[in-house]
């Protein structure tokens, strides 16, 4: 009987010290992840690389939708500056998510001719690499949207491309908040140890 207590008290210790150091991985990263938003743009960077995300047929996710909220908000309050839409189809997209932004932002208002369009990335490095094909050869200035759990490792891959940022956070659904908040601290780390 007092091995089966002890036992017991040794799995509930044990299980209390995964929840602890979970709980403390998720506020540590979330340091991270809040340091992305910072320094937040001010209309300064003549261009916006607005990143990609799941398209449903013809439909922006919600996470997009998000994300061209936040472009088309942003290009009202700062009408000189150009937009790259950036983002691949993949599957189950009937079109590129760059022109389910491009729809979005031009129904939002946003002239056509303020908009770029980079349709063949798959991942956030390709957003960024094939993005930045598209700046004129001298401009290294853009700001980044993107939902705001994601920027702070968008804005460290374009670092490491010589381009100088600021953030526009798209808002996360309160659905997605767990899920992809998990996923990107994950990510963050892996690609620190790349």
């Amino acid at each position: 009987m007092n091995r089966m207590k002890f036992r017991v008290r040794r799995m509930y210790k044990v299980g209390f010290g995964i929840i602890s150091m979970l709980v403390v991985f998720w506020f540590s990263m979330g340091l991270f992840v809040a340091k992305g938003e910072r320094p937040l743009a001010n209309g300064k960077h003549p261009y916006v690389i607005v990143l990609g995300a799941g398209v449903k047929g013809e439909t922006p996710s919600l996470i997009l939708s998000n994300r061209i909220e936040a472009a088309a908000r942003y290009g009202k309050q700062f009408p000189d500056t150009t937009f790259i839409l950036s983002g691949g189809q993949g599957k189950g997209e009937a079109i590129s998510e760059a022109e389910a932004m491009r729809r979005g932002m031009i129904e939002a208002g946003i002239a056509e001719n303020r908009l770029l369009l980079e349709d063949q990335s798959t991942s956030t490095t390709e957003n960024l690499t094939f993005s930045k094909r598209l700046l004129p050869e001298s401009e290294t200035r853009v700001s980044i949207v993107t939902s705001d759990f994601h920027l702070y490792r968008a804005r460290k891959e374009a670092e490491q491309m010589n381009l100088t940022t600021d953030a526009i956070p798209a808002e996360t659904p309160i659905s997605g908040v767990l899920r992809y908040g998990m996923r990107e601290r994950v990510a963050i780390i892996v690609k620190y140890f790349q």
